[in-house]
């Protein structure tokens, strides 16, 4: 096959929440295959620290101000992507929030929250894209999934139950309209080096590492934290023509860890 098949020339790709982290990351290897890079975040402090962070990078990335849990923000988006860039080719569902609370202690306020941003999201702008999908005759929706996809843990009940939800949106929409050359795919990351999980790695007064940190570590075959730039691979090849036959798949960037049941205890 063309190694040009990996290429995002002319795309235009939407990264939901792409102002830091993983979501970054992904923007940054979609504008070096090519593609032209838009995010939305919630308010013009946070888009205009993210446009700054672009342009460091060499990306002219595009902005908006939209809130993904509200469908007519995200559909006045969409429109005026359509009017100015020619509509939506790519989508990455990647804006998500997490509470970490014992699910007795957890309001269902809080669990809606995160049912909201997580899951009603996704469906929310993937609806918003798919006709623009199928009047260019194809496209592509990636969705950032979790581990959690698969597994439970404690304290996040909420998170847990919307990752699941979002593999089988992730499924269902490529169910419904796979025929119109439309693949949805989801990308499902391991533990991931990024500022926000930074205290968990941390090194004690002693010089030992953080509890959690050794955790992880022991669970994976890697024997490492994953990093953004893990995804960057994964994300580009969901997106390009490489993956036209690849439908409601959920792809784990995890270093092995749903393949391994752990060390036996010496």
């Amino acid at each position: 096959m063309e190694m040009n098949a990996f290429r995002l020339d002319g795309k235009v790709a939407l990264i939901t929440g792409a102002v830091y982290g993983i979501g970054f990351a992904i923007a940054e290897a979609y504008a070096a295959a090519g593609a032209k890079i838009i995010f939305n975040c919630l308010n013009e402090e946070t888009k205009n620290k993210a446009l700054d962070s672009y342009h460091e990078k060499g990306i002219d990335a595009v902005g908006y101000v939209a809130d993904v849990t509200k469908e007519d923000e995200i559909n006045a988006m969409v429109a005026d992507i359509e009017e100015k860039y020619g509509g939506v080719d790519i989508l990455v569902n990647n804006a998500g929030i997490i509470k970490r609370i014992p699910m007795t202690e957890m309001s269902a306020a809080d669990f809606r929250a995160v049912i909201d941003v997580d899951l009603n999201a996704p469906f929310i702008v993937s609806k918003a894209v798919i006709p623009g999908m199928i009047k260019k005759g194809h496209g592509k929706i990636i969705n950032i999934c979790s581990m959690m996809s698969e597994l439970g843990r404690e304290t996040v009940s909420a998170y847990a139950a919307a990752k699941g939800g979002l593999k089988m949106l992730t499924r269902n929409i490529c169910s419904e309209y796979g025929e119109y050359n439309i693949q949805c795919n989801g990308i499902g990351p391991g533990y991931i080096a990024t500022p926000q999980t930074a205290p968990l790695r941390e090194r004690q007064p002693d010089g030992s590492r953080h509890p959690f940190d050794q955790f992880i570590v022991a669970k994976t075959p890697a024997a490492r934290w994953g990093t953004p730039e893990d995804l960057q691979g994964p994300a580009v090849f969901l997106a390009s023509d490489a993956s036209n036959f690849v439908n409601g798949h959920i792809l784990y960037v995890d270093g092995g860890i749903l393949a391994y049941i752990g060390k036996q205890p010496q």
